[in-house]
């Protein structure tokens, strides 16, 4: 992604939006000191727990994340600027007037930047009412347009339907955004379905990414990509199901589901199988062990020498190998020369990126 602003260097290139559980922050913790500049991940956070600060507290040096705590009850110990690390607010159209000055004065005690946050299927208004919207937040939170990243999350898009749909609704969003001076503007999606549970097991299951499908379609616009990580964007899908060890592999077009109840009920045995197929699969990096820290302990466990893990520990190497791979991506010059810097003037009409060439895939449920 080129930057609102100009090209400078080492600027964030993705933006993951990721629940604030232990898996995710594991792999954030573990996260490339070379990759650190290019992520800018957006922390949903369900619960106030000792385990967040923590976690916030060991990220890597210069790791911000943006933190979003709209789920969160409006009160003085929600407010960011008491948790003393380093964070960007997440700023939703409909806060109150209280938290938007809180927001505010965390983001004036930290970076002096904040993460608007325009939901698709939940912020309907036209472009007058949420230009009205967008105003209040600076006024009460005494920020100006350039100190503050739009981010346009299109939820779940988990099938070709979704993409055609969608597609149409982002790009007029895009339009009505251009009317102001955003530091720069981002486009998420979640394309993992949230019914994993009903995949068969002990076989790889192949699911389009869909949402990467859908941001190469917008690409011509200059916008930045952002995605659930190996997460679903459906509210509540990430709840524990059946508990069998399970693996999200990414690669460029899809992800590659491991659900594995075979040898038995040791979750040893299920887990070193499980690892055992995917070190071996068409799709495991070339770079083996050294392309994440995930692949590394996902190797460790396909040879035996550590023990099966939990279930935070395989959401933690799924997404570790899932930022990776992501970022990998969108340092291929191929992207680069793609995306133009979004406030170069209008698109050209009727200019679009080539989709990604794929089979469609079911959908779980």
């Amino acid at each position: 992604m080129v930057p609102a602003h100009g090209g400078r260097a080492a600027e964030p290139v993705y933006r993951p939006i990721l629940a604030s559980r232990r898996g995710e922050l594991e792999a954030l913790c573990h996260l490339d000191g070379i990759d650190t500049p290019l992520l800018a991940p957006v922390l949903q956070v369900s619960t106030s727990d000792s385990y967040t600060l923590d976690a916030l507290g060991r990220l890597p040096e210069g790791l911000v994340p943006a933190v979003d705590v709209s789920a969160l009850p409006d009160a003085p110990e929600t407010e960011l600027v008491r948790w003393g690390v380093p964070l960007v607010p997440v700023i939703g159209l409909v806060e109150s007037d209280r938290r938007l000055v809180a927001h505010g004065a965390a983001a004036r005690a930290h970076t002096r930047r904040a993460v608007i946050r325009l939901r698709l299927g939940q912020d309907r208004a036209g472009p007058d009412a949420t230009t009205a919207a967008v105003e209040r937040i600076w006024r009460y939170a005494r920020l100006v347009p350039e100190q503050c990243d739009l981010l346009v999350d299109a939820g779940d898009v988990c099938c070709r339907a979704d993409v055609r749909v969608t597609e149409p609704r982002v790009r007029r969003l895009l339009e009505w955004a251009r009317r102001h001076a955003w530091r720069s503007v981002w486009v998420a999606a979640g394309g993992l379905p949230p019914a994993l549970a009903r995949l068969p097991t002990d076989q790889p299951v192949r699911l389009d990414r869909w949402d990467w499908q859908l941001w190469q379609r917008l690409a011509d616009l200059g916008v930045g990509y952002g995605d659930y990580g190996v997460g679903s964007a459906v509210p509540g899908a990430d709840q524990p199901g059946d508990r069998l060890p399970t693996m999200r592999y990414t690669t460029d077009g899809a992800w590659w589901v491991y659900r594995w109840s075979r040898r038995g009920g040791r979750s040893d045995e299920r887990v070193a199988d499980l690892c055992r197929t995917l070190v071996s699969a068409p799709h495991w990096p070339a770079a083996g062990a050294a392309f994440s820290w995930g692949d590394h302990e996902i190797l460790r466990r396909a040879r035996r020498t550590a023990g099966a893990g939990s279930t935070s520990n395989w959401a933690a190497w799924s997404t570790s190998h899932h930022l990776a791979h992501v970022l990998a991506t969108l340092r291929r010059p191929a992207w680069d020369s793609r995306a133009g810097p979004w406030r170069d003037g209008q698109p050209e009409r009727g200019r679009r990126a080539r989709p990604h060439r794929g089979g469609e895939t079911r959908r779980a449920g």
